[in-house]
């Protein structure tokens, strides 16, 4: 059987955590900042928890 490819697009989008779990980083911080308040920008900066609905398909894309 022939291996496995990682999912090209979720490689750079997501990364591991030393204890198993998948960060993601936020949406809406790429661009159109100037309408944003500081307090949104600031805590769309920090990364965040996959959700564990999503957990299995992330996994099957980054063939864990």
């Amino acid at each position: 059987m022939a291996k496995l490819k990682t999912n090209p697009g979720a490689k750079k989008r997501f990364t591991l955590t030393g204890s198993g779990k998948i960060k993601r980083k936020h949406a809406y911080h790429s661009h159109i900042l100037t309408k944003k308040t500081k307090k949104q920008k600031r805590n769309l900066d920090h990364f965040a928890i996959i959700e564990s609905a999503d957990m299995k398909r992330v996994k099957e894309m980054l063939v864990l």
